[in-house]
């Protein structure tokens, strides 16, 4: 897990160095990082899916898994309780740092794909790209939620290391037309959290995490059923 280790390391690194510019960085120079953020967010996010979309089975699948998952989201009021639980250990305004962090750092395909191939392959690559990506990006959030940005980097953990150890227990099971699927869909999320850097729309993206579990399931019952 040498990969999601320093990965997380990164993020610690940044928020450090973020908290500790945090005061010397202009509000007009904070707004401008943000912005430059956003932009990358919504460019990552795009190539994310359209990248991918030509290698999809099913091109149809990622608008049936944000759909479905949006409504599961929408009904169980996931991103409202995930930030009402957020804003009471942490305050309003890191609260918004640290859903925004985790999104960027946890939803995508370097995070999520990266620790099945650290895992299955022992190929770090796309974790240590991830890395240099949320080095900067932890940095840039710090300096204007501060040093709580911190938090985060547990939370990375324990993400990737669920995948990784996922695909140590079933790895007969993941295939790559999977994980192509599920980077599609992670690179809408992505996209998703870029409007709201950039103040465009909060389109609550929390509320679309289900749609991640919809690839596996159609996959799942694809081969139950021995369908398509």
């Amino acid at each position: 897990m040498i990969g999601t280790i320093v990965n997380t390391a990164t993020i610690v690194i940044g928020s450090i160095v973020g908290a500790v510019l945090k005061k010397g960085v202009k509000d007009s120079y904070r707004e401008s990082l943000f912005c430059g953020l956003g932009l990358c967010t919504l460019v990552l996010g795009a190539n994310a899916c359209i990248s991918r979309l030509g290698d999809s089975e099913y091109p149809v699948l990622f608008i049936m898994s944000i759909a479905i998952g949006g409504l599961i989201g929408t009904v169980l009021h996931i991103d409202e309780r995930i930030k009402k639980y957020a804003e009471r250990h942490a305050g309003a305004e890191l609260a918004r740092g640290l859903t925004t962090g985790c999104i960027l750092y946890c939803i995508g395909t370097f995070s999520m794909v990266g620790p099945m191939l650290s895992a299955l392959n022992g190929d770090n690559t796309f974790l240590y790209t991830n890395a240099t990506l949320d080095i900067v990006t932890s940095c840039v959030l710090a300096t204007t939620y501060g040093i709580g940005m911190i938090l985060a980097a547990p939370i990375l953990f324990l993400w990737q290391g669920m995948f990784y150890c996922i695909a140590l227990m079933v790895e007969d099971v993941i295939s790559p037309q999977l994980t192509n699927e599920i980077s599609i869909v992670g690179g809408v999320l992505i996209f998703s959290t870029g409007f709201s850097l950039l103040k465009i729309k909060d389109l609550k993206t929390l509320n679309f995490l289900p749609a991640l579990l919809v690839p596996p399931l159609f996959y799942w019952l694809k081969n139950l059923l021995g369908l398509f």
